[in-house]
């Protein structure tokens, strides 16, 4: 009898990441330290999402404009990020449900539907950065025509599938070592640039000038230049990826006292990692205060930066010159990206089976997901390369930044549908019970937090969709997108508020349930 064959495409309503779920031990009664390590792990694929190639220009290009003055808003991030992650992971342990998961369960099919297109989408734009990344690494390294570099992206699938058979602690640290990598390379060009320290403390202290709309420095002032942070630092799709990982370590669930202490290392883990990707970010900001001279960065995308990191007349100091002519800190950056691009594809593949499975109930091969995902996102990318075959370099180079650019736009409409829910979970005693429920402090914080990123995305959105119509729109122009800026938050408000409802009614039937189920009991 032959063995029964799996349809490519099926129906699941099972645990998240199944595969997986649970399938790791962690000691019992062991040192902390002990403890830490055999929880670390899902913190570092968290962390990939706020050091991917998306943050790389905007930090960089942030230094060059206003100096340190833009650190504390890196330094802001990092911390709502901690924070947003603290309870994504509290969600999928406590629970044992990701964000996907929870919401569909609280929520109706067509607004289920609704929630993963745009999620999707978010993904989408996600990944229309890595491979942008990962194909201008290639050139830079080994100089293979983009169009080719593009389609090599594609091959990644493969590595994802040989991934898959080697077991998740292995993925883990895989990840890890690509951070260490990242890590290595910026706290070496840092380092040979001797910055200012005093001047880098005093920039992580917030102050009037940080969000302001003056100066205007090469088109970006501090308050844009502040939101191109915050916009490529806390993503949506991380909290879906957290809520998820975070149940791969086997949790006595009977055991109020296991699940308090899975909660508490998963925290450690995040946290710890979280770090490292504020280290990473604070560094690429004083690259471009430190490493460069002042103004000289005219091309702020990896092309651009890469030919300044190869030019001694860029560079601040005798040191970084003598070492920019050897080539090290331009091929440096360049292994950097490429590292940065690997590690965010093995995170976004994982995430979009999360939402797939979790929103709409459907599973497909991890590798089948992944090269779908790839294929729609190399297309805009193909596209742009193809158009500006014939222009000139820098022309070429622009639109390829400006694509990766825009692409984000869509992270401003997903990163509310993400919090929102979150947030109203965690402090719900229903969902969450009387000890795990997020304390006063943290449903202030967390208030603080999602309305004032959902506010900082949403009055972003008329100049990102002007950026559709390239460095210089005309009157008509702007007047177009900012009036489908403000259709696209009319829509996006009322989405919220029609998530909000089913939400609250959704939580409402669980505490029904619940208090039915304790009456029962008596």
């Amino acid at each position: 009898m032959s063995p029964k064959k799996h349809p490519i495409l099926e129906h699941t309503n099972g645990l998240s990441l199944e595969e997986v779920n649970g399938t790791i031990n962690v000691p019992k009664g062991k040192s902390f330290w002990r403890t830490l390590l055999a929880y670390s792990g899902p913190g570092a694929l968290v962390a990939v999402g706020y050091m991917d190639p998306g943050n790389w220009s905007t930090s960089i290009t942030g230094g060059q404009n206003f100096q340190y003055l833009l650190m504390s808003v890196i330094l802001l991030s990092s911390l709502v990020a901690m924070l947003l992650q603290y309870m994504a992971a509290k969600l999928g342990i406590v629970t044992r449900m990701d964000l996907a998961q929870a919401i569909r369960a609280r929520t109706s099919k067509p607004l289920g539907i609704v929630l993963w297109i745009l999620t999707e989408l978010a993904i989408m734009a996600t990944d229309i950065a890595e491979v942008i990344g990962a194909a201008i690494a290639l050139y830079l390294l080994f100089n293979i025509p983009l169009v080719i570099a593009v389609f090599i992206t594609v091959l990644d699938v493969f590595l994802l599938l040989l991934l898959t058979k080697v077991g998740f602690r292995k993925i883990e640290a895989i990840v890890v070592c690509l951070i260490f990598v990242i890590l290595f390379v910026f706290i070496y060009q840092v380092a040979l640039s001797d910055p200012n320290w005093h001047e880098v403390l005093k920039g992580f202290v917030p102050t009037n000038e940080t969000f302001t709309n003056s100066p205007a420095i090469g088109g970006q002032t501090p308050l844009t230049g502040a939101l191109g942070i915050i916009g490529a630092t806390v993503m949506p799709h991380n909290l879906y990826l957290h809520s998820a990982v975070s149940q791969t370590r086997a949790v006595d669930h009977a055991d109020e006292e296991d699940v308090a202490n899975a909660v508490r290392f998963t925290t450690w883990d995040s946290n710890i990692q979280l770090s490292l990707a504020f280290l990473v970010n604070a560094l690429l900001l004083i690259m471009g205060v430190a490493v460069f001279k002042t103004g000289t960065v005219k091309d702020p995308s990896f092309f651009g930066l890469y030919e300044a990191l190869s030019n001694p007349a860029t560079m601040s100091n005798g040191i970084l010159m003598s070492v920019a002519k050897t080539g090290a800190l331009s091929t440096l950056f360049a292994v950097a990206l490429l590292a940065s691009g690997q590690n965010s594809t093995i995170t976004g593949t994982l995430t979009g089976q999360v939402i797939m499975e979790g929103f709409i109930h459907m599973r497909m091969p991890i590798w089948l997901r992944r090269l779908i995902t790839r294929l729609l996102s190399v297309v805009p990318v193909l596209i742009c390369v193809l158009l500006t075959r014939g222009s000139t370099v820098i022309e070429e180079h622009e639109a390829l930044n400006n694509l990766m650019n825009n692409s984000q736009v869509f992270l401003a409409f997903a990163l509310p549908f993400s919090m929102l829910p979150l947030l109203m979970m965690t402090n719900s005693r229903a969902e969450m019970g009387e000890r795990f429920k997020n304390k006063r402090i943290i449903q202030l914080l967390g208030w603080i937090s999602v309305i004032g990123l959902t506010y900082l995305n949403l009055i972003g959105l008329p100049s990102q969709i002007e950026g559709f119509f390239g460095d210089h729109p005309t009157t008509v122009e702007i007047t177009t997108a900012d009036t489908i800026a403000y259709i696209l938050i009319i829509a996006v408000l009322a989405l919220l508020i029609w998530t909000i409802v089913e939400l609250h009614q959704g939580n409402k039937r669980v505490a029904e349930a619940n208090v039915a189920a304790m009456n029962d009991e008596l």
